[in-house]
């Protein structure tokens, strides 16, 4: 059974300069799904995000939200709308501390000031691992801990769509695996739409409903992640 499309692109084409990134992409990301995106280094996954996000321009084509045109939507009103988003590389300040950062973070998205605290404690439940550092400066955490801590602040608004943008960087397979298992469950709890771009294909497919697979700013095949069990369709695809 087909899913209601939430997030959706279409004819999309975009680069940098006259350079050219993307090439009349289309996805749909479906309401309540995991979709996993690969691709080599170097496919426009990136460019993608941040052009769904309204932080790179598109071209052409156009994005639409709940069938709604949002193409060059400012960032800001999108978290409004529900959308969410971790950029690749973390992005968090390292001279504030954890707390200083989820303050900020719910300023951002309009948290009424009296939901603040409630809104914490609820990120907090889905990684609680963040109570242990909470009140430490972001530049003295490790690598898994700042990504639990850029993943918190994008749930912050309690999303109805995630972006994740390769959040396996920098991360052991069994701190990733860590990671991964409270945001699947989080997601078919509260019915989240996420798009996953990953370089870390096997354990991101094994939470994934459907994946699709980029090549030079193009979609060249989407399926079900068990399709892509076998390694040599991964090599053909790549």
């Amino acid at each position: 059974m087909s899913l209601r499309p939430i997030l959706q692109a279409r004819g999309l084409t975009t680069g940098y300069s006259e350079a050219p990134v993307l090439e009349n992409l289309d996805i749909t990301l479906g309401e309540g799904e995991v979709l996993c995106l690969i691709g080599h280094n170097g496919a426009g996954k990136s460019t993608l995000m941040k052009t769904l996000f309204g932080l790179h321009p598109a071209w052409e084509g156009v994005v639409e939200l709940d069938g709604r045109p949002i193409t060059g939507a400012d960032p800001k009103a999108l978290s409004r709308a529900g959308v969410a988003m971790v950029p690749e590389g973390r992005g968090i300040f390292p001279n504030l501390t954890v707390d200083e950062i989820f303050d900020l973070g719910l300023w951002a998205v309009g948290v009424p000031e009296g939901e603040r605290g409630p809104r914490r404690d609820w990120v907090l439940g889905v990684l609680p691992m963040i109570g242990e550092f909470r009140h430490r400066r972001a530049g003295t955490l490790s690598g898994g801990q700042a990504q639990m801590v850029s993943i918190a602040r994008a749930l912050l608004g309690r999303p109805r769509i995630l972006l994740m943008d390769e959040p396996s960087i920098g991360l052991a397979p069994k701190l990733f695996q860590d990671l991964l298992a409270p945001i699947r469950a989080l997601q078919l709890q509260e019915g989240l739409s996420i798009l996953l771009v990953e370089q870390n294909v096997r354990e991101a497919l094994k939470i994934s409903d459907r994946a699709e697979v980029m090549k030079s700013g193009r979609m060249i095949w989407q399926g079900r992640p068990e399709e892509l069990s076998d390694n040599r369709k991964l090599m053909e695809l790549y």
